[in-house]
């Protein structure tokens, strides 16, 4: 799965939002950051409902997570860490006999 599809479409999905006036997505250290400029005068919780509205859309059909955390904020600027956590087990069988292989598994 290429997250870098998901990224794209959570961006070009708030861009349409009203509330939403800039968006930057910044890699530092390997973990990903987004800057949200927002309208004048918008609280933080819509700024996060907001995002986290538009992240479900991107996710939606898939098998991932969202880590929302808040950083910091600056007057309009808002700095958030998020990432989209793709599950940590197998999703199909490799044929080296695992285990925990996905073909054992009782549905």
């Amino acid at each position: 799965m290429d997250l870098n599809n998901i990224w794209e479409d959570f961006i070009n999905r708030i861009h349409l939002d009203h509330v939403v006036i800039f968006i930057e997505k910044k890699i530092m250290a390997g973990i990903p950051f987004v800057y949200v400029t927002v309208e004048p005068h918008t609280s933080l919780d819509l700024t996060t409902q907001v995002i986290k509205k538009h992240a479900v859309k991107a996710m939606q059909g898939k098998r991932l997570t969202l880590e929302l955390n808040f950083v910091r904020s600056e007057e309009n600027l808002h700095v958030y860490r998020m990432r989209f956590l793709v599950p940590q087990e197998k999703m199909f069988c490799c044929g080296n006999l695992c285990f925990d292989c996905i073909r054992l598994r009782n549905l």
